[in-house]
């Protein structure tokens, strides 16, 4: 059996036709084209994608805006889950925006989406509230982490990255 292994790489425009592919799999509300490009042009922001035999399984999304880092966007394809595909891109977005200077790390999620929810957990996250009906059809849990920048938070994101070893 061929083992095949995931790699990380900037989004580039030309990702966005199977960016598109994987938000319409995945959500009921899926980003448009529009957005995405819009994303992609935009300022302190980065778009990663995950690959794996040359097909994108995966991207995800950070905007930093003064010292807060805001995950935009985390989309797996269901064929590759739970084999730290999420993982991976969530360590390399908030590695990125804490060496581009953020102090803070905040993102919304699906009051219902569990595996999120625990993923984040993992990586510190916090819930501070509710935004209601921010997907339409549902609420969002807003989360933080308040002291991204410290040698704690670092020292997290690198057990987490030896735990993928």
């Amino acid at each position: 059996m061929a083992v095949t292994t995931i790699s990380l790489r900037p989004m580039t425009t030309g990702d966005i036709d199977a960016i598109l592919g994987l938000e319409q799999a995945i959500f009921s509300h899926p980003w448009t084209e529009g957005i995405l490009r819009d994303e992609l042009a935009g300022r302190r922001r980065t778009y990663l994608v995950a690959e794996e035999g040359g097909e994108i399984v995966g991207y995800g999304g950070v905007m930093i805006v003064a010292e807060d880092a805001h995950i935009t966007n985390l989309a797996v394809a269901r064929a590759a889950r739970g084999r730290g595909v999420a993982t991976r891109l969530f360590l390399d977005l908030a590695e990125g925006a804490l060496d581009d200077g953020a102090e803070h790390l905040t993102l919304e999620v699906r009051f219902s989406n569990l595996d999120a929810r625990r993923l984040y957990s993992r990586f510190g996250f916090a819930p501070v509230g509710i935004r209601k009906a921010y997907y339409v059809d549902e609420d969002a849990l807003i989360m933080w982490v308040t002291d991204a920048a410290g040698s704690d938070y670092r020292a997290r994101l690198a057990a987490i990255r030896e735990g993928l070893q």
